[in-house]
């Protein structure tokens, strides 16, 4: 098992590496180039489109997953009508949700259909096994053109290039997502119940889909309303290291997410807790190490993003050390998921971000982005405790046991 991840959750840890570097000089080069306040208006705009489309998303691309993982044992039969059940009213609620931002946004608001549409096909695509699409488009593709393009942008001087530029490079997922299909899925009529059925698994998920998408950007937006964009733009800055626990996160889970539904499907509750268990230890291996060095490095770090961002060493200490206690629960809610309690997954997510927003409420005003971040803080160890509870009630499972130290065996690696 330990080869297994090895293979598949190096490759998605890579391609999250490299997406955080490039996401991180993006935000260097936005902060340096332009003022706070046009770097600020920026990430309030970015993060209004990435809300959009997790809510847009409706969590389809998880439900196409599950039923593509269960569907293997009898040759995939019915899987493009699934894939259109799924893709449909994606794409329904994500042009409305263009339509309402456009106004506000202009023609970036354009690229949330596009982003959905992505995730979706990209999803389907993990459903058969096949992470590589996922890891070229997320970890490569999309940062690196959104680097270069930003870049230009930033010689030029010109503010208003900047969503063009950060909106442009989601094109090509949708044509990497489409090649990873070809050839996969047979095309077969759609049968009636193939939308119930997804939907009825799905839709517990999709608003938790859009608690989470929510959950993760409404901090910065907050922030921008109640203390100003350049505000906004210091917070973004410091916290931006957590974008390396939630990759990391993603891209284990995306290794071994279809094997855990196989396993808790099948009632192998051992099988699962090897996979918990040694995907939990290489993210606290991979990720400990970066926020302890951020932890020491913050007043330099900072100091990248120009001289009034080295305010921000406190936000940045908090960051680190919440998400250590994170990725120590390991992929929890992944897991729980997996396991078939959507509800319950629901329910934690809006208690995770009741706690942030009372929290932002309350703070935000007289400490700013320090505030924020105690927010963002108090809703994630919500997140991730609540969860590593009901595992441990439900299944027994813990993020760390007997087979922690098998999942570190240079052998098992080796064998990958």
């Amino acid at each position: 098992m330990a080869a297994v991840i090895g293979r598949k959750g190096l490759a998605g840890v890579t391609g999250a590496a490299c997406s955080a570097l490039a996401q991180f000089v993006v935000v260097v080069v936005v902060t340096r180039a332009f003022s706070a306040a046009e770097a600020g208006a920026f990430f309030t705009a970015t993060a209004l489109v990435l809300m959009a489309a997790g809510i847009a998303k409706l969590d389809a691309g998880n439900g196409l997953i599950y039923f593509i993982a269960r569907a293997k044992t009898y040759g995939y039969r019915g899987m493009s009508g699934y894939i259109r059940a799924a893709l449909v009213p994606c794409l329904l609620v994500s042009g409305a949700a263009a339509a309402v931002l456009y106004p506000r946004l202009g023609a970036l608001a354009l690229v949330v259909p596009v982003m959905v549409a992505g995730d979706v096909l990209l999803s389907a695509t993990r459903g058969f096994g096949v992470l590589r699409p996922t890891v070229l488009a997320d970890g490569v593709l999309v940062p690196a053109c959104q680097l270069v393009l930003v870049g230009a942008a930033a010689l030029a001087g010109v503010a208003g290039w900047l969503p063009v530029a950060w909106g442009v490079p989601y094109l090509a997922v949708v044509v990497l997502a489409v090649t990873g299909l070809r050839g996969r899925v047979p095309r077969t009529p759609y049968l009636p119940g193939m939308g119930r059925d997804l939907w009825r698994h799905t839709a517990p998920r999709s608003v938790a889909g859009a608690i989470q998408a929510v959950f993760q950007r409404v901090d910065i937006v907050i922030v921008a309303v109640l203390g100003g964009p350049a505000q906004a733009a210091v917070y973004t800055a410091a916290t931006r290291f957590k974008v390396v626990g939630q990759l990391a996160n993603q891209g284990l889970a995306q290794a071994v997410q279809t094997r855990l539904v196989a396993a808790l499907t099948d009632g192998e509750h051992r099988r699962a807790r090897e996979l918990y268990q040694a995907a939990t230890v290489w993210l606290v291996l991979l990720t400990w190490p970066v926020w302890l060095a951020y932890a020491v490095a913050a007043p330099w770090v900072l100091g990248l993003f120009g001289p009034s961002y080295g305010s921000a060493v406190p936000v940045a200490l908090v960051l680190a050390g919440t998400m250590m206690v994170a990725t120590a629960c390991g992929m929890v809610d992944v897991v729980l998921t997996a396991a078939g309690h959507t509800g319950l997954s629901l329910l934690n997510l809006v208690a995770a971000i009741g706690c942030t927003v009372l929290l932002d409420l309350a703070l935000i005003p007289a400490h700013g982005a320090l505030g924020a971040v105690a927010g963002w803080s108090g809703g994630v160890l919500v997140k991730n405790l609540l969860p590593l509870w009901q595992l441990h009630r439900r299944y027994g499972l813990r993020p760390f046991g007997r087979h922690t130290l098998a999942a570190l065996r240079v052998r098992g690696w080796a064998a990958a």
